[in-house]
């Protein structure tokens, strides 16, 4: 009998091997091909792109998904990040992302939707006085500014229809209406009897906007359902005068 010196391993082979053969052979390419692309260095043009991709996926994330490819540049940009539009776009595709059109917010200065108590319509409409002090009239605007949306109260008297009475705030609530009342008060000597007229909004309603008008001895006055209020007069003075001077 023949003796060979070949060696025969006596351990079996892991589950792996079996697993890659089987793979290999269904796909048609030799093991020793599937080694080399496994062990293959990661290109340069590969790293570039996956960097890419992080990037543009962690503005796209920081501005609420509402920025496509031309913004993203600009924002990339400015963090010297510099890709063109082509470039993040192609990222965005690769990723499944698409910009979302954001809803444009507009403040809402009046909410009457509420079941506080409200004042009788004493103004009824008749935006016209004989003398100071007879009449005022309060409504809210608001701004945009770099830094949000500013509000601003203000109290018009009807005779000269000019504003004696502001206050300005980030923050839309009865604060603000108390603060431009007070400051008319003050700026006018505190007169009594004033009709004081403004909308139903829940500003106006307030607990603390009626003990102002209690304490001095003003006369509330909001208006009715359906009927014009004071607005129209206020946005007048406000564009003309008023609100040029705050943007310059």
């Amino acid at each position: 009998m023949r003796s060979t010196n070949r060696e025969v391993s006596i351990y079996p082979r892991k589950p792996e091997y079996y697993w890659l053969c089987a793979l290999t052979y269904a796909l048609s390419v030799s093991r020793s091909g599937y080694y080399h692309w496994a062990n293959r260095s990661t290109s340069k043009r590969s790293v570039e792109r996956a960097q890419c991709d992080r990037l543009v996926r962690e503005q796209f994330d920081r501005f609420e998904q509402c920025y496509g490819a031309p913004r993203l540049v600009v924002e990339l940009r400015e963090n010297q990040h510099h890709y063109n539009v082509k470039t993040i776009a192609n990222s965005l595709r690769r990723q499944g992302l698409r910009a979302v059109a954001a809803q444009k917010f507009t403040p809402k200065t009046t909410d009457s939707n509420h079941r506080l108590p409200v004042y009788e319509n004493v103004l009824e409409q008749d935006f016209t006085a004989d003398a100071p002090d007879q009449k005022w009239v309060q409504d809210i605007t608001y701004t945009k500014t770099d830094e949000g949306w500013l509000y601003l109260a203000v109290v018009i008297d009807l005779y000269s229809r000019l504003v004696i009475g502001w206050a300005m705030s980030q923050r839309i609530d009865a604060s603000l209406v108390c603060e431009a009342l007070n400051n008319a008060i003050a700026r006018r000597g505190r007169p009594k009897g004033v009709v004081v007229h403004s909308d139903r909004g829940s500003q106006y309603c307030s607990s603390a906007y009626r003990k102002i008008i209690e304490r001095y001895e003003l006369t509330g006055s909001m208006s009715a359902k359906g009927c014009r209020n004071a607005g129209p007069v206020l946005r007048q003075r406000l564009c003309g005068e008023l609100f040029p001077q705050l943007k310059s």
